[in-house]
């Protein structure tokens, strides 16, 4: 195997390459993974025997006993069997194809007992999948077993022919294995020629067994994703339910900060301005210049408490981005940057407001991140429309190295994001540049 070092164009950093000497074609026989793939077929055939067994039988005692009370519980436990299989089942694709395949959804039960437990299974989509998964399974295991171990024993053995033929002389009593024969013809594979074919078309076979093997296995794993893995609508509950929790989670530590920000600074600062002006009203009599200046103290607290007030407000969300759409907003956030910012928004039409807050907020962040982190000299904002996606993208000249897994800002971001089916890149390859791209589902504004 052969080592080179080239270089990522997309990150800049050095990568290794790997270049095996040996082509993948004469690998394959000799590899792991395929070495694993025919262990799972090997395997499939008892194990789908057991749940073709299994099903079966149950499900014919759950459906002969349906005149009876006991039919329905012995009908879920049936499925709760093939359930239990399923999971069999998935644990074996995980260890031998390195198939990654979720769990399904669990059992819902609103209420506890036995009785809910029967209702939850039956009404189970993962219960009749896997029932259906047990019932079809044989018939394909079945046929890649046997397919499998034809293709792989006859490979090898005639693949080695030339060092065993030399039995059938020996034990048989026949010039060697027969390849035709009759009560008046007879063919042996017996001559340096012949053996030599012999053993290339083994070769042929052996070569050609393990991507049949894969090939069959590839049938296995759509079965196995499909009938025994969650199914979207359930995936995408899940994901649902956990930005979901995200969201709340987010606006829960923004109504925090909020609160934070009142507190110390301008609810501190317009406290401070009362007691000024209790004391300035009670020295108006006694000293009017010293309550002039306590006035005028007062004038420049109530400056800098309402300018906090504008500040917090902008945080919130900018009267500018309401009234006049990304490109003005994003333009005046440009502007409080330590570094100078080209804008450039090409929109046809404004998104939805909820959709145009979280662009704005996010070039904010990334424009912050900027000004405190980069020692850049030079950054640019690119929003733009690709069919349903808006695309935002952040760009700037410094010394890199952002990471999102670092737990960083950058984190919360994505998760912001992802909560709304976002999605978040960042290119930061350690000396620069930094590329951070998101995108946001399109929805427009409604009238």
């Amino acid at each position: 195997m052969a080592t080179d070092y080239g270089y990522d164009s997309g990150l800049g950093f050095p990568e290794t390459v790997r270049r095996h000497r040996v082509p993948a074609g004469l690998r394959a026989p000799f590899e792991g993974r395929t070495w694993r793939e025919f262990g799972y077929v090997l395997l499939s055939l008892p194990i789908s025997i057991v749940m073709f067994t299994y099903a079966v039988t149950m499900i014919s005692l759950g459906a002969g006993l349906l005149v009876t009370f006991l039919g329905i519980p012995v009908f879920a436990a049936g499925l709760a069997g093939c359930r239990g299989l399923g999971a069999l089942e998935r644990a074996r694709a995980r260890g031998l194809l390195n198939l990654e395949v979720g769990e399904p959804e669990p059992l819902r039960m609103r209420k506890s007992g036995f009785m809910a437990w029967v209702g939850a299974v039956l009404k189970s989509g993962t219960s009749w999948r896997t029932l259906l998964y047990s019932v079809l399974h044989l018939p394909w295991a079945t046929f890649s077993f046997v397919v499998a171990v034809n293709f792989w024993v006859y490979g090898w053995a005639l693949l080695t022919y030339p060092l065993w033929f030399w039995v059938f002389p020996a034990y048989v009593g026949q010039d060697g294995l027969q390849l035709y024969g009759d009560q008046t013809h007879h063919i042996y594979l017996d001559n340096p020629f012949e053996i030599g074919v012999t053993a290339l078309v083994g070769l042929l076979f052996t070569l050609a067994t393990p991507w049949i093997v894969r090939a069959l296995t590839m049938v296995d794993r759509v079965m196995v994703h499909g009938l025994l893995g969650p199914t979207r609508l359930s995936a995408r509950v899940v994901e649902l339910e956990s930005d979901r929790g995200v969201v709340v989670d987010t606006a829960a530590a923004d109504l925090r900060r909020i609160e934070r920000d009142l507190h110390d600074g301008a609810q501190a600062r317009l406290v401070a301005l009362a007691m000024d002006l209790g004391l300035a009203k009670e020295k108006l009599t006694v000293d009017p210049a010293a309550a002039a200046r306590m006035v005028d103290e007062a004038h420049g607290e109530v400056k800098t408490a309402l300018q906090e007030l504008r500040d917090l407000a902008r945080g919130i969300h900018p009267a500018v981005l309401t009234d006049r759409g990304l490109d003005a907003a994003l333009s005046a956030v440009a502007s409080r940057c330590t570094v100078p910012v080209q804008v450039e928004v090409d929109l046809p039409a404004r998104p939805a407001p909820a959709i145009e807050g979280i662009a704005y907020f996010t070039v904010s962040e990334l424009l912050q991140n900027i000004s405190k982190h980069s020692r850049a000299t030079l950054a640019a904002v690119d929003v733009w429309r690709v069919e349903n996606r808006l695309m935002l993208q952040v760009v700037d000249n410094g010394v890199g190295g952002a990471d999102v897994s670092s737990g960083s800002g950058l984190a919360g971001l994505a998760e912001r994001l992802d909560a709304v089916d976002g999605i978040l890149v960042v290119d930061s390859p350690v000396g620069g540049p930094t590329r951070v791209t998101a995108e946001l589902p399109w929805r427009g504004e409604r009238v």
